[in-house]
């Protein structure tokens, strides 16, 4: 379905975005991967993705806290694999702290990455999708970006700022062949996560499947995890024209949390 189409994953050497950049490659399309990491290991990642699903991969270590590397993995992008068809805008940074206790340069970093940066790869990309009169912008925001929790302040005003650029984005391009759309996940098993699992069973001395239960229950109904596939997987359908009359969308991925 994506054979010739290139498509860009910021924060994608782990976790969420490591999943949804193999959901596209397994769909044909060529990547950049982006994100943080050993050298030697990425390296070893962009191989195995090349040779698993057979396309170009290209890697990008763009620091998106800097306008200048957002707008230039665009340009990366475009200049390695000579376009950009599908921008999946996925990096994202957390903490945790009460408001009047937020240190001012956190809250600065989690708007510049989870959404200045947003903002801006859209903005360098959008001029070749409209001149192609096709594209796929997938911004991962969160469940908070539809409602909150405490001390996550930052994170809860940066993603509800992702859902309504997604919306404005849409708009703007709705009479084109483009689409904007977030996803919104809830609790997704990710090495991060297991961490907060592991960390919340040494504090309360629970054994590791209470402590998962645990979490999960205070905001996840189904007590399950969603996952980097299934997200990959509901990326690759909006990739598809089966999705080409959503746009402008919030699409939770969060077992039953909003339904409370």
């Amino acid at each position: 379905m994506l054979k010739g189409k290139v498509a860009v994953v910021t924060g994608s050497t782990s976790g969420i975005g490591l999943g949804i950049a193999r959901a596209l490659a397994a769909g044909g399309a060529d990547l950049v991967i982006n994100g943080f990491g050993e050298a030697a290991a990425i390296e070893k990642l962009r191989q195995e993705i090349s040779a698993a699903y057979g396309i170009r991969v290209a890697f990008s270590a763009a620091d998106l806290t800097k306008p200048t590397d957002a707008t230039g993995l665009i340009e990366h992008a475009t200049r390695e694999l000579g376009r950009v068809d599908v921008l999946v805008n996925n990096a994202g940074i957390q903490h945790v702290a009460p408001v009047h206790e937020f240190p001012v340069e956190r809250w600065d970093a989690v708007i510049a990455i989870n959404l200045t940066a947003v903002f801006l790869t859209t903005r360098a990309v959008l001029p070749q999708m409209l001149a192609r009169d096709w594209g796929r912008i997938i911004n991962i925001a969160s469940v908070h970006g539809l409602v909150a929790s405490v001390d996550k302040s930052a994170y809860v005003a940066s993603k509800h700022g992702v859902v309504g650029f997604t919306k404005g984005v849409a708009l703007e391009t709705a009479t084109t062949g483009i689409t904007c759309n977030a996803i919104c996940p809830g609790w997704v098993l990710t090495p991060l996560v297991q961490k907060q699992i592991d960390a919340l069973a040494a504090r309360e001395n629970l054994d590791p499947e209470e402590a998962r239960v645990k979490l999960l229950g205070e905001k996840q109904p189904s007590l399950d995890f969603a996952t980097p596939e299934q997200l990959g997987a509901l990326a690759t359908f909006l990739c598809s024209d089966a999705a080409a009359q959503l746009n402008g969308a919030a699409l939770p991925v969060d077992g039953g949390w909003l339904a409370r």
